[in-house]
Protein backbone atom coordinates (compact mmCIF):
# COMPACT_ATOMS: atom_id res chain seq x y z
CA UNK A 1 0.00 0.00 0.00
CA UNK A 2 2.92 2.42 1.03
CA UNK A 3 4.55 1.56 -2.62
CA UNK A 4 1.44 2.56 -4.28
CA UNK A 5 1.82 5.96 -2.26
CA UNK A 6 5.01 6.77 -2.66
CA UNK A 7 4.94 5.97 -6.62
CA UNK A 8 1.14 8.49 -6.77
CA UNK A 9 3.03 10.95 -5.21
CA UNK A 10 6.14 10.83 -7.29
CA UNK A 11 3.93 10.98 -10.59
CA UNK A 12 3.31 13.98 -9.31
CA UNK A 13 6.18 15.65 -9.20
CA UNK A 14 8.00 16.97 -12.50
CA UNK A 15 11.39 14.36 -12.48
CA UNK A 16 13.74 16.27 -15.06
CA UNK A 17 14.30 13.96 -17.99
CA UNK A 18 17.57 13.55 -16.98
CA UNK A 19 16.95 11.86 -14.44
CA UNK A 20 14.74 9.60 -15.98
CA UNK A 21 17.55 9.04 -18.68
CA UNK A 22 19.86 7.62 -16.35
CA UNK A 23 17.88 5.23 -13.47
CA UNK A 24 15.35 2.86 -13.79
CA UNK A 25 12.05 3.42 -12.60
CA UNK A 26 12.12 1.18 -9.73
CA UNK A 27 14.95 3.66 -8.53
CA UNK A 28 13.20 6.67 -9.33
CA UNK A 29 10.62 5.51 -6.68
CA UNK A 30 13.43 4.28 -4.19
CA UNK A 31 14.32 8.15 -4.26
CA UNK A 32 10.90 9.04 -4.03
CA UNK A 33 11.39 7.07 -0.78
CA UNK A 34 14.05 8.23 0.54
CA UNK A 35 13.25 11.79 -0.19
CA UNK A 36 9.98 11.10 1.97
CA UNK A 37 11.93 10.08 4.93
CA UNK A 38 14.56 12.68 4.40
CA UNK A 39 11.41 15.20 4.76
CA UNK A 40 10.37 13.09 7.60
CA UNK A 41 13.55 13.28 9.49
CA UNK A 42 14.11 17.42 8.86
CA UNK A 43 11.07 17.96 11.18
CA UNK A 44 13.38 16.47 14.19
CA UNK A 45 16.89 16.84 12.47
CA UNK A 46 18.24 19.56 10.29
CA UNK A 47 19.93 17.21 8.07
CA UNK A 48 19.80 19.19 4.34
CA UNK A 49 17.63 22.16 2.77
CA UNK A 50 17.84 19.98 -0.45
CA UNK A 51 14.86 18.25 -0.04
CA UNK A 52 12.15 19.71 -2.95
CA UNK A 53 12.29 19.93 -6.67
CA UNK A 54 15.37 20.16 -8.59
CA UNK A 55 17.23 20.75 -5.29
CA UNK A 56 16.49 17.09 -4.64
CA UNK A 57 15.98 15.68 -7.65
CA UNK A 58 18.99 17.22 -9.75
CA UNK A 59 21.42 18.66 -6.73
CA UNK A 60 21.23 15.49 -4.74
CA UNK A 61 20.32 13.07 -7.08
CA UNK A 62 21.54 13.67 -10.33
CA UNK A 63 24.81 15.06 -9.12
CA UNK A 64 25.26 11.87 -6.97
CA UNK A 65 24.67 9.53 -9.58
CA UNK A 66 26.11 10.75 -13.01
CA UNK A 67 29.93 9.59 -12.55
CA UNK A 68 29.25 6.30 -12.16
CA UNK A 69 26.91 6.91 -15.31
CA UNK A 70 29.48 8.68 -17.51
CA UNK A 71 32.86 6.86 -17.06
CA UNK A 72 32.02 4.24 -19.62
CA UNK A 73 35.54 2.49 -19.16
CA UNK A 74 35.33 1.71 -15.53
CA UNK A 75 32.85 -0.98 -13.58
CA UNK A 76 31.18 0.79 -10.68
CA UNK A 77 29.02 -2.70 -9.77
CA UNK A 78 29.95 -4.91 -7.00
CA UNK A 79 32.44 -2.93 -5.19
CA UNK A 80 32.82 -2.30 -1.44
CA UNK A 81 32.12 1.47 -1.20
CA UNK A 82 33.04 3.88 1.24
CA UNK A 83 31.28 7.71 1.81
CA UNK A 84 33.02 9.97 3.87
CA UNK A 85 30.90 13.02 5.50
CA UNK A 86 27.34 11.34 4.03
CA UNK A 87 25.52 13.67 6.03
CA UNK A 88 21.77 12.82 4.94
CA UNK A 89 23.04 10.39 2.56
CA UNK A 90 24.58 11.43 -0.76
CA UNK A 91 26.58 9.72 -2.15
CA UNK A 92 26.28 6.81 -0.51
CA UNK A 93 22.82 5.88 -0.70
CA UNK A 94 22.15 6.90 -4.47
CA UNK A 95 25.08 5.10 -4.96
CA UNK A 96 23.47 1.97 -2.96
CA UNK A 97 20.68 2.01 -5.18
CA UNK A 98 21.84 2.46 -8.45
CA UNK A 99 24.78 -0.33 -7.76
CA UNK A 100 22.52 -2.66 -4.98
CA UNK A 101 24.89 -5.16 -5.17
CA UNK A 102 27.73 -3.24 -3.91
CA UNK A 103 28.70 -3.25 -0.52
CA UNK A 104 28.20 0.56 1.76
CA UNK A 105 30.20 1.85 4.13
CA UNK A 106 28.42 5.93 5.18
CA UNK A 107 31.03 7.10 7.47
CA UNK A 108 30.02 11.12 9.11
CA UNK A 109 31.55 12.66 13.02
CA UNK A 110 27.66 14.05 13.61
CA UNK A 111 26.43 11.33 15.42
CA UNK A 112 22.85 13.28 14.70
CA UNK A 113 23.04 12.54 11.22
CA UNK A 114 24.74 8.62 11.58
CA UNK A 115 21.40 8.11 13.57
CA UNK A 116 19.65 9.71 11.05
CA UNK A 117 21.11 7.32 8.25
CA UNK A 118 20.18 4.36 10.56
CA UNK A 119 17.13 5.21 10.80
CA UNK A 120 16.35 5.83 6.84
CA UNK A 121 18.05 2.54 6.25
CA UNK A 122 15.68 0.74 8.74
CA UNK A 123 12.97 1.93 6.71
CA UNK A 124 13.46 1.64 3.05
CA UNK A 125 14.39 -1.74 1.61
CA UNK A 126 18.08 -1.25 0.06
CA UNK A 127 19.25 -4.30 -1.25
CA UNK A 128 23.09 -3.55 -0.24
CA UNK A 129 24.77 -4.48 2.48
CA UNK A 130 25.04 -1.00 4.63
CA UNK A 131 26.95 -0.23 7.55
CA UNK A 132 26.93 3.15 9.68
CA UNK A 133 29.44 4.82 11.29
CA UNK A 134 29.65 7.65 13.62
CA UNK A 135 33.90 8.65 13.92
CA UNK A 136 36.24 10.62 12.20
CA UNK A 137 38.18 9.69 9.35
CA UNK A 138 41.24 10.91 10.60
CA UNK A 139 40.96 7.81 13.40
CA UNK A 140 39.23 5.49 11.38
CA UNK A 141 41.94 5.38 8.85
CA UNK A 142 44.56 3.92 11.33
CA UNK A 143 42.33 1.49 11.71
CA UNK A 144 43.66 -2.06 10.55
CA UNK A 145 40.35 -3.57 9.00
CA UNK A 146 39.74 -0.42 7.29
CA UNK A 147 43.04 0.95 5.95
CA UNK A 148 43.28 -0.15 2.48
CA UNK A 149 39.96 -1.77 2.35
CA UNK A 150 37.84 -0.15 -0.01
CA UNK A 151 37.15 -0.72 -4.02
CA UNK A 152 36.05 3.24 -4.19
CA UNK A 153 36.26 6.33 -1.88
CA UNK A 154 33.81 9.26 -2.24
CA UNK A 155 33.74 12.74 -0.75
CA UNK A 156 31.12 15.24 -1.66
CA UNK A 157 30.58 18.94 0.08
CA UNK A 158 33.36 17.60 2.53
CA UNK A 159 36.60 20.14 2.24
CA UNK A 160 39.34 21.28 -0.71
CA UNK A 161 40.51 18.24 -3.01
CA UNK A 162 44.13 18.59 -0.74
CA UNK A 163 42.54 17.87 2.20
CA UNK A 164 40.15 14.93 1.48
CA UNK A 165 42.66 13.53 -1.07
CA UNK A 166 44.14 12.84 2.42
CA UNK A 167 41.32 11.35 3.82
CA UNK A 168 40.76 9.31 1.03
CA UNK A 169 44.23 7.68 -0.25
CA UNK A 170 44.87 5.69 2.89
CA UNK A 171 41.89 4.04 2.51
CA UNK A 172 42.00 2.69 -0.85
CA UNK A 173 43.24 -0.86 -2.16
CA UNK A 174 46.27 -0.34 -4.54
CA UNK A 175 43.53 -0.58 -7.65
CA UNK A 176 40.95 1.19 -6.01
CA UNK A 177 39.31 4.68 -6.84
CA UNK A 178 38.83 7.91 -5.08
CA UNK A 179 36.03 10.00 -6.71
CA UNK A 180 35.93 13.85 -5.65
CA UNK A 181 33.24 15.94 -5.78
CA UNK A 182 34.10 19.69 -6.66
CA UNK A 183 32.33 22.94 -8.39
CA UNK A 184 35.26 24.81 -9.68
CA UNK A 185 38.38 23.65 -10.59
CA UNK A 186 40.97 26.14 -11.20
CA UNK A 187 44.88 25.38 -12.20
CA UNK A 188 46.47 26.32 -8.87
CA UNK A 189 43.64 23.91 -7.06
CA UNK A 190 44.86 21.44 -9.96
CA UNK A 191 48.56 22.08 -9.03
CA UNK A 192 47.86 21.85 -5.23
CA UNK A 193 46.43 18.18 -5.88
CA UNK A 194 48.82 16.95 -7.68
CA UNK A 195 51.57 18.25 -5.00
CA UNK A 196 49.49 16.44 -2.16
CA UNK A 197 48.97 12.70 -4.21
CA UNK A 198 52.51 13.12 -4.48
CA UNK A 199 53.00 13.05 -0.95
CA UNK A 200 50.84 10.61 -0.04
CA UNK A 201 52.12 8.14 -3.12
CA UNK A 202 48.65 9.08 -5.24
CA UNK A 203 48.19 9.87 -8.66
CA UNK A 204 45.58 11.87 -10.98
CA UNK A 205 43.83 9.05 -13.19
CA UNK A 206 41.12 11.27 -14.74
CA UNK A 207 38.90 14.46 -14.90
CA UNK A 208 35.34 15.23 -16.45
CA UNK A 209 33.30 18.28 -16.04
CA UNK A 210 29.63 18.81 -16.63
CA UNK A 211 26.95 21.73 -16.57
CA UNK A 212 24.21 20.34 -13.95
CA UNK A 213 20.82 20.61 -15.56
CA UNK A 214 18.51 23.10 -14.27
CA UNK A 215 21.15 25.55 -14.03
CA UNK A 216 22.35 24.28 -11.07
CA UNK A 217 25.86 24.82 -11.57
CA UNK A 218 29.06 23.23 -12.46
CA UNK A 219 30.45 20.20 -11.71
CA UNK A 220 33.79 18.83 -11.87
CA UNK A 221 34.85 15.23 -10.62
CA UNK A 222 38.08 14.52 -10.20
CA UNK A 223 39.25 10.52 -9.84
CA UNK A 224 42.24 9.63 -8.07
CA UNK A 225 44.01 6.89 -7.87
CA UNK A 226 46.73 5.07 -5.02
CA UNK A 227 50.40 4.08 -7.04
CA UNK A 228 51.51 2.83 -4.02
CA UNK A 229 50.73 2.75 -0.31
CA UNK A 230 49.73 5.54 1.61
CA UNK A 231 52.54 6.26 4.03
CA UNK A 232 51.35 5.27 7.76
CA UNK A 233 51.62 8.88 9.20
CA UNK A 234 48.43 9.84 7.13
CA UNK A 235 45.80 11.11 7.33
CA UNK A 236 47.17 13.44 10.63
CA UNK A 237 45.57 13.89 13.96
CA UNK A 238 41.88 14.85 14.03
CA UNK A 239 41.52 18.53 12.60
CA UNK A 240 45.32 18.70 10.95
CA UNK A 241 44.27 18.22 7.40
CA UNK A 242 41.81 20.58 7.26
CA UNK A 243 43.64 23.13 8.90
CA UNK A 244 47.14 22.65 7.18
CA UNK A 245 46.33 20.80 3.84
CA UNK A 246 49.67 18.84 2.65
Amino acid sequence: MEKIYIYNEMKKQNIPEEISALITEEEIIMFQELQIRIKELNNKTNLTRLVNGDDYWVSQVFDSIWPFKTFQNINFDNKKFLDIGSGCGFPGLAYAITHPTSEIYLVDSSKKKTDALKSVIKEINFKNNIHVINARIENLAHQSSMRNSFDITATRAVSNPSTVSEYIIPMLKKEGLGVLYCGKWTDEESKNLEKTLAILEGKLKEKKKILLPKNKGTRNIILIQPKNFCPEIYPRKVGKPEKNPL
